[in-house]
C-alpha cells in the first residue's frame, strides 16, 4: 500500500518553480464571467490572502470581464513578489455574458499581449497560453506570433489550452511549449492521451474546472474516501490531480477565502493506491 508524498512544486519550462496548487481568479467576475464582482474589496482579499498562503501562480484573462481579473489581481498583488507568477490567456473576444468566440489572428494577440501587460503592469508575462485554437487561422501563424513575441521579450513562456496531441505537435514544430490547459476533473477526463503526451514530454498540465464547479463533491466515491482520510470532498478530488500526474497544477478557483483555505489543504492529504484507484474507477 503506497502513501508516498506528492511533489509540491513544477517547474514550468524549466526554470519557473511554481507550487503545484495555483489560483484561478475566473470566478471573481460577475455572472457569466461579464463585469465586476459584486464586492470588489472581498475579490481583492482573496487574491491576496492566496499569495499570502504561498500560492505562486495566479491563473488570469484578459476576457475575464472582460480585463476584469487583471485590474483586480494588479490592485491586490501589484508590485509583484518574486516568486509570484502570473500567467494569463489571450484569443477569446467577449460580446456579453457566457459568450466567447475564438479570434487567433496575430494582430490581434499582439495587441491582447501589450493590453496584458499594461493591465496587469508587467514588463514580461510569465506564462502566455493561447486561449484557443482559431480554426480559422493556421496554427502555425497563432503560436508563430507568440514565439514573435517571445523574441521582443514580452513573453517568457508559451503555453496552448482546450487542444489536442496533434495540434500540441504541430505548435511545438514553431516554438517551445511549457503547458496545456485543458478540462480535466475527476469526473471529465475526456482528454487524458494530452495529459499522458503532456507528461512524457515534461509539459506542464493545467486543469481547467478541477473541481467541474463543485458537483463533485456529492460523488460518492469522493465523499468516503474524504471521511477515511478525514478532509473535505473538494480536497480529495484536488488530491486525485495531484496523485495522478507529477506534471499536473490544478488552479482551482473560489471568490470564498473558505474554499481557498479548504482547495490549499488538499496538499496535505496523501490518498493510497487504493483509495486513488477506487476514485479512478
Amino acid at each position: 500500500m503506497s502513501t508516498e508524498a506528492i511533489n509540491q512544486q513544477l517547474a514550468i519550462g524549466g526554470d519557473l518553480p511554481v507550487r503545484r496548487i495555483g489560483y484561478g481568479t475566473m470566478q471573481l467576475t460577475g455572472p457569466g464571467v461579464w463585469d465586476w464582482p459584486t464586492n470588489r474589496d472581498d475579490a481583492v482579499a482573496v487574491i491576496r490572502l492566496a499569495v499570502e498562503l504561498g500560492v505562486t501562480l495566479i491563473d488570469t484573462a484578459d476576457v475575464y470581464g472582460p480585463y476584469v481579473t487583471d485590474a483586480l489581481i494588479r490592485e491586490a498583488l501589484h508590485p509583484y513578489r518574486n516568486d509570484v507568477v502570473i500567467a494569463t490567456k489571450v484569443g477569446f473576444t467577449r460580446q456579453g455574458p457566457n459568450q466567447w468566440i475564438p479570434l487567433g489572428r496575430p494582430e490581434y494577440l499582439r495587441q491582447q499581449t501589450e493590453l496584458s501587460l499594461r493591465n496587469l503592469g508587467l514588463e514580461r508575462i510569465d506564462l502566455l497560453q493561447l486561449h484557443r485554437v482559431d480554426p480559422t487561422v493556421p496554427l502555425e501563424d497563432q503560436v508563430g506570433e507568440l514565439k514573435a513575441l517571445q523574441q521582443e521579450g514580452k513573453i517568457r513562456h508559451i503555453g496552448l489550452s482546450e487542444v489536442t496531441v496533434e495540434q500540441i505537435e504541430q505548435a511545438r514544430a514553431v516554438a517551445e511549449i511549457v503547458t496545456v490547459q485543458n478540462r480535466y476533473n475527476l469526473g471529465f477526463r475526456d482528454f487524458e492521451n494530452v495529459l499522458d503526451y503532456a507528461a512524457a514530454n515534461g509539459i506542464g498540465f493545467i486543469p481547467w474546472f478541477p473541481l467541474d464547479t463543485g458537483n463533485l463533491t456529492t460523488a460518492d466515491a469522493v465523499v468516503r474516501v474524504a471521511s477515511e482520510t478525514g478532509s473535505t470532498p473538494a480536497q480529495v478530488a484536488i488530491a486525485w490531480l495531484l496523485k495522478r500526474s507529477d506534471v499536473m497544477l490544478p488552479i482551482p478557483g473560489t471568490s470564498s477565502q473558505q474554499h481557498l483555505r479548504e482547495n490549499l489543504g488538499a496538499e496535505e492529504i496523501t490518498l493510497t493506491d487504493e483509495q486513488f484507484a477506487s476514485l479512478h474507477g
